[in-house]
C-alpha cells in the first residue's frame, strides 16, 4: 500500500466517480481503477462497489477510509511542516452546534492566518452531525455541550466513535429573546413564565433522541413549540413571535445585533440541574493542526472575556 494509492481511495470516495477522479488526479481511468484493485487485492478487501452510476463504499472501504484520511492528514501535516509553506494550502474544519461564539472565534482564527493560501470549513449543524463529521474527519474538531442529562448517552456515542471530550466552560442556563419581548425587562425568568410563548428549538434530524437537543429541559412539556434548522431563522422568529429558546447565555452581538438578550433562567423553578458544559470534541491520540490550535486558543479567549 502506497500513500498515493490512499490518496486515490479519498479522492474517489470524495468525488463518487472513477473518471471524476481520474481527471482530478491527471491519469487515464483505467490506470486508476487498476491501482484501486491491485490495493483491494493486496487488502483482501473490495472498498467500491462499481455500478453504472459510479461507485459506493462497501462496509469495509468506509472502516478503510477513516484510517486513510487520519493517515493522509498527518502526511500532509508533515509535509506542512518541512516543505516550503507556500506550496501547501492550510485547511481547517470545525462542526459546531448553533453558537455564535463559534463562529466569532472561527472569523478571529482565519483573520490570524496565512490570507493567500487556505481551505477553511465552518459548519452549523445538527448535534448527530457534529459527532459524524469529526469521526469520519470531515472536520477536525466539534463544539457541543455535555450536561446532566445527556452526558451518559453522548459520552457512551463519543467513545463508540473513537473521540474524546475536552472541556471549556461550564454555563448556567439563560433564555435568549429579543429585546422587546414582554419578559426582556426581568431579573430572572421562570419555567411557567415562558408558556405562553413559543419554545424555539433547532432541529436535529428524523428519529433523533432527545439527548441530541442543542437545549436544555428537552423533555420538558411545552404547549407551543417551534423548530428551525438555522440561527437566521431562529432570531426572526423570537421577534415575530415572542419565542424563546434556553441557551448558554453566551451571545456574540457583533454577529447577531444589539436586539436579542440573555436573561437569567431560574432553575429553582425545574428540577432538572441546567448547567452546560461547553467544550470540543477530536479523535483521540491525534495532534491538532496548527489551524486548530489557533481556533481553541481564539474560543478560549472569547470565552474568558
Amino acid at each position: 500500500m502506497t500513500l498515493q494509492q490512499v490518496n486515490y481511495v479519498i479522492t474517489i470516495s470524495e468525488t463518487g466517480s472513477l473518471n471524476k477522479a481520474a481527471d482530478s488526479l491527471f491519469l487515464s481511468q483505467p490506470s486508476l481503477t487498476n491501482a484501486i484493485r491491485e490495493l483491494e487485492n493486496e487488502l483482501g478487501i473490495t472498498i467500491f462497489n462499481r455500478t453504472s452510476r459510479g461507485v459506493t463504499l462497501t462496509q469495509d472501504g468506509a472502516e478503510f477510509l477513516i484510517q486513510a484520511k487520519e493517515l493522509y492528514g498527518q502526511y500532509l501535516q508533515l509535509s506542512e511542516k518541512y516543505k516550503n509553506p507556500e506550496t501547501i494550502k492550510r485547511k481547517f474544519g470545525v462542526s459546531t452546534q448553533h453558537y455564535s461564539f463559534a463562529v466569532k472565534a472561527f472569523v478571529e482564527m482565519v483573520k490570524h492566518s496565512d490570507p493567500s493560501r487556505y481551505e477553511f470549513a465552518i459548519r452549523e449543524t445538527s448535534t448527530r452531525n457534529v459527532i459524524y463529521d469529526v469521526a469520519n474527519l470531515r472536520s477536525e474538531l466539534g463544539i457541543l455541550y455535555l450536561s446532566d442529562f445527556n452526558r451518559s448517552s453522548l459520552t457512551k456515542i463519543l467513545n463508540q466513535n473513537d473521540l474524546e471530550f475536552h472541556h471549556l466552560i461550564n454555563c448556567d442556563a439563560y433564555v435568549y429573546l429579543w429585546s422587546g419581548h414582554p419578559l426582556a425587562g426581568k431579573s430572572s425568568i421562570t419555567f411557567d413564565e415562558l408558556a405562553p410563548y413559543p419554545c424555539l428549538a433547532f432541529e436535529q434530524g428524523d428519529g433523533s433522541s432527545y439527548y441530541f437537543s442543542e437545549e436544555l429541559l428537552s423533555t420538558a412539556e411545552y404547549s407551543q413549540i417551534i423548530k428551525a434548522n438555522d440561527r437566521a431563522t431562529m432570531l426572526n422568529l423570537m421577534i415575530g413571535l415572542n419565542g424563546y429558546t434556553l441557551c448558554s447565555g453566551i451571545i456574540c452581538e457583533e454577529l447577531n445585533g444589539e436586539d436579542y438578550l440573555a436573561v437569567p433562567f431560574d432553575m429553582e423553578s425545574v428540577e432538572e440541574n441546567c448547567v452546560m458544559e461547553i467544550g470540543y470534541i477530536k479523535r483521540k491520540n491525534t495532534i491538532l493542526h496548527s489551524s486548530g490550535v489557533k481556533y481553541i486558543e481564539e474560543i478560549k479567549k472569547y470565552l474568558g472575556s
